[in-house]
């Protein structure tokens, strides 16, 4: 955490929510009454599902800025060997980097979930009818959907010394993601879109836990053995 102070890590991980929270801002502020006729029957479900829609693809970029910036520190400084010569696994230190991408963009879901509550307040949404389930659903199933892609992008952030080409892989993913829902239940991409045959977004949720997991794994075999300079 004290490395990342001086870095724009921080700004990041509050631009994101707030920059989606703002599109839709401009968005139902141009076509409020058209919206709001829209969605008459259930305004707050209309407004999370735009702000659903464009915190997918903002979470796909922003984790994978994300990861590389807090592993472009210790290739920057050429740090890798100091860091590894420590009382510590090799796994501790590739978790802990997975951890601290999660924790962040942990922190951008629940400050968009904040924000979006504070744009229904703007919007003059009744906040009897906030639906706290569907909100936290909203907020955190694609954040759990999308954790193999923390652990990837992570992965190879780690490994890579040019950032350039990690970070191309996670642009070319997000730009793919737009597309996704087309494809059935087995594309990774889709599942933060909490798209499924089942028509349960735990499902999407449960899928992206697990395989995330399989990733984080073979990311910390791989990373044990691989010789960092």
């Amino acid at each position: 955490m004290l490395k990342i102070r001086k870095k724009m890590i921080w700004f990041l991980t509050v631009l994101g929510p707030l920059g989606v929270v703002g599109l839709q801002a401009v968005n139902f502020g141009l076509r409020y009454d058209y919206l709001t006729k829209q969605y008459a029957a259930d305004l707050w479900g209309g407004l999370l599902w735009n702000v659903g829609m464009l915190m997918v693809p903002t979470l796909f970029i922003g984790l994978a800025i994300i990861a590389s910036m807090t592993a472009g520190i210790e290739h920057q400084t050429n740090s890798w060997k100091q860091i590894l010569a420590l009382p510590v696994k090799k796994s501790q230190v590739f978790i802990g980097k997975f951890l601290l991408s999660a924790l962040l963009l942990f922190c951008s879901s629940t400050l968009l979930a904040a924000g979006t509550v504070a744009l229904g307040f703007a919007l003059r949404f009744p906040a009897a009818d906030i639906p706290y389930r569907e909100l936290l659903e909203m907020a955190y199933y694609p954040y759990l959907a999308i954790v193999p892609f923390i652990a990837l992008q992570v992965w190879l952030s780690v490994t890579m010394h040019n950032q350039a080409i990690a970070l191309t892989i996670g642009i070319a993913g997000t730009v793919f993601s737009l597309f996704s829902t087309r494809f059935d239940d087995w594309m990774p991409y889709k599942w933060p879109y909490l798209q499924n045959a089942a028509d349960n977004p735990l499902y999407s949720a449960a899928l992206g836990i697990v395989f995330g997991v399989v990733v984080l794994y073979a990311g910390v075999i791989e990373f044990v053995r691989k010789d960092v300079k």
